[in-house]
């Protein structure tokens, strides 16, 4: 039986204030606590009375009838809240395993990968939903259709599940995706990432091996065959009792910057693109086809989706003028992002723009994971601030060192987002595509605003 009274350490998090809210939706008496809470988590816990009364930690908020404690990854291992609720004995869940623990009586789809999760996840809850098939979920961004990012029903037989492979908690070392053991698994593909956990590519790796070798008895499978890496790891004898079902680009064509899905003489228009979509929709659908739904079923409901939130997510549209923001930020993800638009959009001049955001993207000896990366745009723009570098705590890079690691020497590099706008402004975008990428937000620039800014150039 579930726990009723629970308690959250970190609710002011994405995903835990996602939980918190799923939770009580549920049912549950619902608690939590935190240092930092910012928008849009504060608006939506007030709104549903959960934001905690005062900022901080409060032990004395943790009694011998807390049913169970719920640690976010914002939480330190010596958190007053923890230590409280060590010392009453209760039980400690990190986020994913309290995932697993209300969902082990369902059928649980894990999506996981290096990249994709995300897109793939919001592909099957889109489909599950115009379908009116009853599901539970976790998925890593704000779904339109959807009023939080988790739910936990009593009534659900399936759960759709994002895997991430970073670590579950600051007490919980093993990656998040090893704990939903899922009965149903599918992994986009493999590329170096959190470098700062898993120091080697063979590390990295393991962990996806040790996630096959955690599918339930008798499970499915589903992976990208044109992933090399993934590929040769499905192949292992690591499962004898393993169903194993391999996709890739399904059969399409692109038309007057319009992408069809072609099945049995039929067309399917969408309202994505790029061989990389194209791959998470094929995977959405093989597992779609486990679970019982037709083909021609999932194609029809699948043409009404519009994307996941900052996955080539479309700011704003002329006749000739595109602009896009996508989370990328890894080197595969830029790589396939640039070509995705570049092959949509053949005639027109791309200028793609990243930002290097994450631990890794700003350490020294990664960079040189980016050669190449943007190769596909016709102009490429890399963006850094050395104050996040200071607050990461990692050794300064330069512009000389960002301009060798990408390897085209026309790259412009920018450390100040104040010039980057100027620059952008100062271009004529008549049949031209944007393309911003950051897993952060260039230093708060508004897109929106920016869009209003160049159309009326």
């Amino acid at each position: 039986m579930l726990m009723e009274k629970v308690h959250l350490i970190a609710i002011g998090g994405s995903a835990m204030h996602n939980m918190a809210l799923a939770l009580h939706e549920k049912g549950f008496a619902v608690s939590g606590s935190d240092d930092e809470i910012n928008e849009p988590s504060r608006s939506r816990l007030e709104n549903a009375r959960l934001l905690p009364p005062a900022i901080g930690w409060f032990p004395d908020k943790l009694s011998s009838d807390t049913s169970a404690v719920i640690l976010g990854m914002h939480a330190r291992a010596d958190n007053p809240e923890l230590l409280r609720a060590k010392a009453l004995g209760l039980k400690i869940y990190s986020y994913p395993e309290y995932i697993y623990e209300a969902t082990k009586d369902k059928t649980r789809i894990v999506i996981g990968g290096s990249h994709g999760k995300t897109t793939i996840t919001a592909m099957l809850l889109h489909v599950f939903n115009k379908l009116a098939i009853e599901t539970d979920f976790m998925v890593g961004a704000q779904l339109e259709g959807f009023n939080t990012m988790v739910r936990l029903s009593k009534t659900a037989k399936f759960a759709v599940i994002e895997g991430d492979e970073y670590l579950a908690s600051p007490i919980d070392r093993r990656p998040k995706f090893h704990l939903y053991r899922p009965n149903i698994a599918l992994l986009s593909g493999i590329a170096w990432d959190h470098i700062n956990v898993f120091p080697t590519f063979e590390n990295y790796v393991e962990q996806f091996r040790e996630f096959i070798r955690l599918i339930e008895p008798k499970g499915q499978l589903v992976y990208c065959e044109q992933d090399p890496v993934l590929g040769q790891l499905c192949k292992e004898h690591l499962r004898e009792d393993l169903t194993r079902i391999p996709y890739s680009v399904p059969e399409h064509r692109i038309e007057d910057g319009l992408t069809s899905i072609q099945l049995k003489n039929k067309n399917y228009p969408l309202q994505v693109f790029g061989d990389h979509n194209l791959m998470n929709l094929n995977g959405a659908m093989q597992v779609c086809k486990v679970v019982g739904i037709k083909e021609e079923d999932f194609l029809m409901a699948i043409q009404s989706f519009k994307g996941a939130a900052k996955r080539l997510e479309l700011v704003h549209k002329t006749n000739d003028f595109s602009f896009y923001k996508d989370f990328a930020h890894s080197p595969s993800k830029l790589k396939a992002t640039t070509a995705a638009v570049k092959k949509q959009f053949p005639l027109r001049h791309v200028v793609a723009c990243m930002e290097l955001h994450t631990f890794s993207s700003l350490t020294e000896e990664f960079l040189k994971e980016y050669k190449g990366a943007m190769d596909l745009a016709d102009e490429a723009i890399v963006y850094y601030n050395a104050h996040t570098l200071a607050h990461k705590k990692l050794k300064n890079i330069t512009e000389e060192q960002v301009l060798k690691a990408f390897g085209r020497e026309d790259v412009r590099v920018f450390t100040n987002s104040q010039d980057l706008k100027t620059h952008l402004m100062a271009k004529h975008w008549n049949n031209k595509v944007l393309l911003m990428m950051s897993s952060g937000n260039f230093d708060g620039m508004d897109f929106k605003a920016l869009a209003n800014d160049l159309k009326s150039k």
